[in-house]
């Protein structure tokens, strides 16, 4: 695909105000993404609901405090995410599993390239951020390591 290609589906995407599009062709595949450009929406609470948004937002304030205890391993690349070689063989890594730094922990698929995902740290896995076989994006967190 030639840049006057992209350019035309870019435009393709503006007229048909489409967020996304991908196409395939010839063993190669290409997907288009608009960030999001709407604005947030607040409600207003009404009476009685304050406590259950304070309690909404202590929780996530403590689930942040958690995160930030733990080494996240991001996406080097877009593509999609699975936990294992294949489908018939087991995940190489389990919620509370112990790895190693340089140990293979799930795979990014991208333009048909299976890239292994590597632990830069040593430590526990404390949580996975991401469902086999989902889309991720540059830099999306995949999981949560508890450092050893």
């Amino acid at each position: 695909m030639d840049l006057k290609e992209l350019k035309e589906l870019i435009s393709l995407m503006d007229d048909a105000k489409l967020s996304e599009i991908e196409l395939e062709e010839d063993g190669r595949r290409i997907r288009l993404k608009k960030a999001s450009a709407e604005p947030i929406v607040i409600a207003p609470i009404a009476a009685g609901q304050n406590e259950t948004v304070a309690n909404t937002a202590s929780q996530a304030a403590a689930s942040e405090k958690n995160n930030a205890l733990h080494h996240q391993v991001t996406s080097p690349i877009v593509g999609t995410f699975y936990t294992a070689a294949s489908p018939n063989t087991d995940p190489y890594i389990a919620l509370g599993d112990l790895v190693k730094k340089g140990q293979v922990i799930c795979i990014v698929e991208a333009m048909k390239l299976m890239n292994e995902i590597e632990s830069d740290i040593d430590g526990r896995i404390v949580k996975t951020c991401v469902e086999d076989g989902a889309a991720v994006e540059y830099g999306e967190a995949l999981f949560l390591i508890e450092p050893a």
